[in-house]
């Protein structure tokens, strides 16, 4: 009955990956392009609508209407080399996380605006007769920010600003199920879920003077709880072992805080560093609810005891850390703009997984920009990522082993895309 207790892991892995693989690994900060193509380094100029993300006090120093929209082109790409050397690639797949915001600034001081983009998604997919199957086959998550923002500037040197999002989240996963040693094919396991929930943000920005500009905000962390329904499918004689059901669980997304300071060095170069802390710490242990299912044959064919049932899974995540540095020089129409980005994993040795292979980051950028006319411009970016290599140990559950150990390699290329318009 080994076999049998590995569906009960199956769908816990299953649940559980659908947060550790997009939370993490897979957060986007990539909310405006100007502030792309500088590498992120943006919070203490927050000088566009993804101030909205970056700092919310930002606003108040962005007089009349504005809205800026854009989409960020995504394409990740994975292989796994096991210890023998056989190498399998991650299906390729390109996402499209987009963004927009629209913002008032009043003569008073006070400034109002709403912004939506998708901080934590993306997906993995691979072949469906790879080693790990029984791990991993396909995950897609996505996570909308809703984001109404306030903002005042208090005097010409200080502004303040906070912000509160609507969180609406929807995750989709499938893997295979081993029937061994019944000669069947493999079996599938599909989960679709959903969920909501409300976050707060918050930043200060202080202009000492015209050159010099410090900034800093915070977000909170975003517990998400996902109601959805897993379904079993070609289990042949099994199938009333596993009659899958309503499943639950909670996801909570990181704290994150952005620091950053910002020179106008001449006229035409403008130069900016951060530091982004994002408490992954908060992503220590989940609680899988799934309904018991059925009692499995009495010995000596089995345990008796029910193969499908609720169960807690540590996963130990580690706050952790990007560094932001950026430029952007300005002639006349257009504006040149660079950037670099060290992002340290926050995911442990002993838990890396098909899901979410990650790794330490380093990051560049290259950005441009053009005045169209007084009132619009456009903006474009492409950003390099090129991960470490991670080494996974043997993994096992319910006593069968479905990946021999082995090791991942990433590499991401972005491309972001954006319009603006003042009146």
């Amino acid at each position: 009955m080994s076999a049998f207790r590995y569906f009960l892991t199956a769908v816990v892995v299953l649940l559980v990956a659908s947060g550790a693989a997009f939370g993490g690994g897979f957060q986007i900060n990539e909310h405006g392009t100007r502030a792309m193509g500088m590498g992120g380094a943006f919070s203490a100029q927050a000088s566009d609508g993804s101030a909205m993300y970056f700092n919310p006090a930002g606003l108040a120093f962005q007089p009349g209407f504005r809205a800026l929209a854009g989409v960020t082109l995504i394409a990740p790409m994975t292989s796994y080399t096991s210890a023998t050397g056989t190498k399998t690639d991650m299906n390729s797949q390109i996402f499209f996380p987009p963004h927009a915001f629209v913002s008032y600034g009043l003569d008073n001081g006070m400034s109002f605006g709403i912004g939506f983009y998708v901080p934590f998604g993306l997906g993995t997919e691979w072949p469906t007769d790879w080693a790990g199957r029984y791990a991993a086959v396909k995950a897609d998550l996505q996570s909308y920010f809703i984001n109404p923002t306030i903002a005042y500037k208090v005097s010409d040197e200080f502004s303040i600003g906070v912000g509160v999002s609507y969180v609406i989240s929807d995750v989709s996963l499938k893997q295979n199920v081993p029937l061994a040693p019944l000669p069947l094919p493999d079996g599938s396991l599909k989960l679709d879920a959903d969920g909501n929930a409300v976050n707060f943000n918050a930043g200060v920005l202080y202009k000492p003077t015209p050159q010099l500009s410090i900034g800093a905000s915070y977000r909170h962390s975003t517990k998400v709880d996902y109601e959805g329904t897993a379904e079993f499918s070609n289990m042949g004689p099994l199938a009333a072992l596993f009659p899958g059901g309503d499943g639950t669980t909670t996801i909570e997304f990181p704290n994150n805080i952005f620091a950053g300071i910002s020179l106008q060095a001449t006229p035409e170069l403008i130069l900016e560093a951060d530091f982004q802390y994002i408490m992954w710490s908060t992503y220590d242990t989940l609680k899988i609810g799934i309904p018991v299912g059925p009692p499995s044959p009495p010995p000596p064919a089995g345990t008796g005891a029910p193969l499908q049932g609720p169960q807690t899974l540590p996963r130990d995540w580690e706050n952790t850390f990007m560094i932001r540095v950026g430029g952007e020089y300005q002639l006349q129409k257009l504006a040149l703009r660079a950037g670099f980005i060290y992002d340290k994993t926050p995911q442990p040795a002993k838990s890396v997984e098909p899901l979410v292979p990650d790794a330490n980051r380093i990051e560049f950028t290259l950005g441009l920009g053009y005045a169209i006319s007084e009132n619009i411009t456009i903006d474009a970016a492409y950003q390099l990522i090129l991960s470490s290599d991670r080494n996974a140990a043997p993994a096992t559950s319910g006593g069968l082993a479905f990946l021999a150990g082995g090791t991942y390699k990433s590499t991401a290329h972005l491309f972001g895309l954006s319009l603006g318009y003042t009146m």
